[in-house]
C-alpha cells in the first residue's frame, strides 16, 4: 500500500514537472525572452497585474465579514446562503461571464447608464469578472480560519470592557493572519488566471482588454506560439511564487508559535 501510494504521488509530479519542461523547452530561450519583451506581453502583464491587485483588494474586503457571519452567527438560511455563495466553485468560468453579462444588461446598465458608467466590455469589466472568480476562494478560506478560533477569546475580550469592533480587530484578525495572506494570494492568483469570465463580460480586444490568460489564448489562436508560451511562462511563475510565499509565510508563523 505504501509503495503503491508512493510511486502514484511521484509519478502525477514526474508528469506535472514534465509539462513544465516541455513549457519551457518548446522555444529557443532568447526566442521566448524577446517575447516576454514584445509590447504586447509587457501590456497584459501590467493590465493584469493591475486588474488583479484591485480586484484581490476588493475581495478581502467583502471576503472577511462574509466568511466571518458565516462562521459566528446563525440566521434562517444559512445553509442556503453559504450554498450560494460557494456554487461560483463548481461554475465554469464562462457560466460566470454569462451571468454577468444577463446582470449587467438586464438590471445594472439602464441605471449605470445615467452616470455614463461603462462597465461590460471595458477594463472596470476584467475587475468585476475577477471578482466573481476569486471571491468564493477567498471566503472559504476566511472561513475554515474564523471557525478555527476559539469564540472565547473573544468573549473574554468583550468582558475586558472591549467593544465588538475592537475585540474583531485586535483580536481576531491577528489570530487569523495566516488565513488573510493565504486568502489574498489566492485571490490574486485567481483573479490573474481568471480567463473565461473575463473573455465573455470584459472581451478579448487585443491590448484593450487584454490580460495574460487572454493574451496565451489570442495568441494560440492566432499561431504564434513564441509568444503564447512566453504568456504561459509568466502565470506559471506567478502562480508558483504565490503558493511558495504562502508556505514560507505559514512556516515562519509555525515555527515563531512552536518558539512561543
Amino acid at each position: 500500500m505504501r509503495f503503491l501510494f508512493l510511486f502514484l504521488t511521484l509519478f502525477l509530479v514526474f508528469i506535472l514537472v514534465l509539462s513544465f519542461v516541455a513549457l519551457f523547452t518548446a522555444q529557443p530561450i532568447e526566442v521566448v525572452f524577446k517575447e516576454l519583451l514584445s509590447p504586447e506581453v509587457v501590456y497584459a502583464l501590467k493590465l493584469s497585474l493591475i486588474t488583479a491587485t484591485i480586484s484581490t483588494v476588493i475581495v478581502l474586503l467583502l471576503a472577511l465579514p462574509v466568511a466571518y457571519s458565516l462562521s459566528r452567527w446563525d440566521f434562517p438560511l444559512k445553509s442556503l446562503v453559504r450554498t450560494i455563495i460557494d456554487m461560483p466553485l463548481a461554475f465554469p468560468e464562462l457560466v460566470i461571464g454569462f451571468l454577468l453579462l444577463l446582470l449587467f444588461s438586464k438590471f445594472l446598465d439602464p441605471f449605470l447608464s445615467k452616470f455614463h458608467i461603462e462597465i461590460v466590455f471595458t477594463k472596470a469589466g476584467i475587475v468585476v469578472a475577477q471578482i466573481f472568480v476569486a471571491l468564493p476562494f477567498a471566503v472559504r478560506i476566511l472561513y475554515t480560519s474564523f471557525s478555527q478560533v476559539d469564540k472565547k477569546y473573544e468573549l473574554v475580550s468583550r468582558s475586558l470592557g472591549y467593544s465588538a469592533w475592537e475585540t474583531f480587530l485586535n483580536i481576531t484578525l491577528p489570530m487569523v493572519k495566516i488565513g488573510i495572506v493565504s486568502a489574498a494570494l489566492v485571490a490574486f492568483a485567481r483573479a490573474l488566471g481568471a480567463f473565461g469570465a473575463v473573455l465573455v463580460f470584459a472581451g478579448g480586444t487585443y491590448m484593450k482588454t487584454e490580460t495574460l490568460p487572454i493574451g496565451l489564448y489570442l495568441n494560440l489562436s492566432y499561431g504564434n506560439m513564441a509568444r503564447a508560451i512566453a504568456f504561459g511562462i509568466i502565470l506559471i511563475v506567478v502562480s508558483f511564487i504565490s503558493l511558495f510565499v504562502i508556505e514560507l509565510f505559514k512556516g515562519k508563523v509555525e515555527n515563531n508559535s512552536f518558539r512561543g
